[in-house]
């Protein structure tokens, strides 16, 4: 009896730290299951297009419909935050190239990490522009980044690493070029991007033996999402 007193406490004890540890553990289950979702969604409208069912979206992310209608109660819902999550993606690997100390290693880093993103996904960023036109105004977002590119540009050419003619409508040259890798299947796409920046990058790169570049065009940030 005595011994049942003793381990009355601790098992209290332990009951109340998992009771504790629950809404956390739902907080996480919750989070694991929008990110999933929502990976699955952009790959699914950047391969085959918004038509895919919201039902087929849910199997493909291993969850159940119950759970993806809960989190986004219409397929506009879905598509919306879908492409504002990989608009915050582009917009993040930009600040974290801007936050690079050395600014050619940051420089290169956003160009491969925008190439290959615009590679893989940018048949969901046409569908998206054609499907809910004006729906999100992103020449904010695009000037924000298109500011922090710039300035980082700058420093590396400051550092004698990025050739001088170098201007930020270039970044949107390279960008619509990549476009081109759509006709690859996924799996060379991906691999064509990373060779595509590569040669980029080593074009960019200040060298005494850099030509005279042409006149740069007027291309605009409204390029990157509108070709």
């Amino acid at each position: 009896m005595a011994e049942t007193v003793v381990d009355t406490p601790v098992r209290f004890l332990k009951l109340r730290a998992m009771t504790d540890a629950l809404p956390q553990m739902l907080r996480t289950d919750a989070k694991e299951n929008r990110d999933r979702i929502l990976e699955v969604a952009r790959e699914v409208f950047a391969a085959e297009g918004l038509d895919v069912s919201m039902r087929e979206i849910a199997r493909r992310a291993d969850v159940g419909p119950a759970t993806l209608y809960r989190r986004f109660p219409t397929k506009k819902d879905l598509v919306v935050e879908a492409f504002m999550d990989e608009f915050h993606m582009c917009r993040n690997i930009v600040r974290d190239g801007y936050a690079d100390p050395d600014a050619w290693r940051g420089f290169r880093s956003v160009i491969e990490q925008l190439s290959e993103l615009n590679a893989q996904n940018q048949g969901f960023t046409e569908a998206f522009i054609a499907e809910y036109p004006g729906t999100i105004d992103l020449v904010a977002h695009r000037r924000e980044a298109l500011r922090s590119f710039s300035l980082l540009a700058r420093r590396a050419q400051e550092q004698g690493e990025l050739r001088q003619d170098f201007v930020v409508d270039d970044l949107v040259l390279i960008l619509m070029a990549n476009r081109g890798l759509s006709a690859a299947s996924p799996q060379e796409r991906v691999r064509a991007a990373r060779r595509f920046a590569a040669l980029m990058i080593d074009s960019l790169r200040a060298s005494p033996a850099n030509g005279p570049l042409p006149a740069a065009p007027q291309l605009g940030a409204a390029a990157v999402f509108n070709q």
